[in-house]
């Protein structure tokens, strides 16, 4: 997923989108909608991020779990089965993005890119929602996708390059 935050304008009609696609329990949420300034007075400029699970190539969360209920499906969506996941939150302390929340039936719950729209040929519920159209999804290795062809086109940046996760949502700037 690529998100442009030149176009992002922080409407959060994203984070809605997915607490009502997914059942997402009032309080809790599987994507939100962060702010960063940057520079110093008067030179300031305002980044709009609308961020999520980074379904990472190298997912701490996916090597910590006890149980195997965190992990990868082909396509490197990282999901977690809530029939096996025992809620122990070792994979919520290892995310170095804060992606990852306590449901309260007791099991951890995150972003799954709508993993069930996608199999249906649909787009996840944020990118279909998108007033702006700043959120692209796709297929990386697959030249024509909508995320394939807007990084191609745009400089774009990862979150926490340095912790190693090689994350696979990407911020145009």
């Amino acid at each position: 997923m690529a998100v442009n935050t030149r176009k992002c304008v922080g409407c959060s009609d994203c984070v809605v989108a997915c607490q009502t696609e997914n059942s997402v329990p009032i309080g809790f949420c599987r994507d939100w909608i962060v702010e960063v300034n940057n520079g110093t007075y008067p030179q300031i400029t305002t980044e709009i991020r609308s961020e999520r699970c980074n379904h990472c190539d190298n997912a701490p969360c996916v090597r910590c779990c006890p149980t195997g209920a965190s992990h990868i499906i082909a396509g490197g969506i990282v999901l977690v089965k809530k029939t096996e996941c025992i809620g122990c939150g070792a994979c919520i302390a290892s995310c170095p993005y804060d992606a990852r929340y306590p449901h309260p039936s007791g099991y951890v719950d995150k972003c799954t890119f709508c993993e069930h729209r996608i199999k249906n040929g649909m787009l996840p519920a944020c990118v279909e929602v998108c007033p702006t159209k700043c959120l692209y999804f796709g297929d990386l290795d697959d030249p024509n996708s909508d995320a394939s062809v807007v990084l191609k086109k745009n400089r774009y940046k990862t979150l926490i390059p340095e912790a190693g996760t090689v994350p696979q949502l990407y911020f145009i700037y």
